[in-house]
């Protein structure tokens, strides 16, 4: 079973974007490569295959990174 590594939404919010949350866990090193990244497939919340950097992440989400650790957001 893959490691899972917990990310807190700063309080007073209820979301973080796919794109920040990628930039947060270095999963890519500049903003500028958060589209290829998701453009490649390798990306998947909460199962699903996602390519949306704008996509809102919640609370009880948790988002797969091919080659990484997964992330929950708590």
């Amino acid at each position: 079973m893959p490691a899972v590594r917990t990310v807190e939404i700063r309080p007073g919010e209820e979301s973080i974007r796919l794109g920040q949350l990628l930039k947060l866990v270095d999963a890519v090193p500049t903003g500028a490569q958060v589209k290829d990244v998701l453009l490649s497939g390798d990306v998947r919340v909460n199962g699903e295959p996602e390519e949306r950097r704008g996509r809102q992440l919640r609370r009880g989400d948790v988002v797969a990174i091919e080659g990484q650790e997964d992330v929950r957001i708590r």
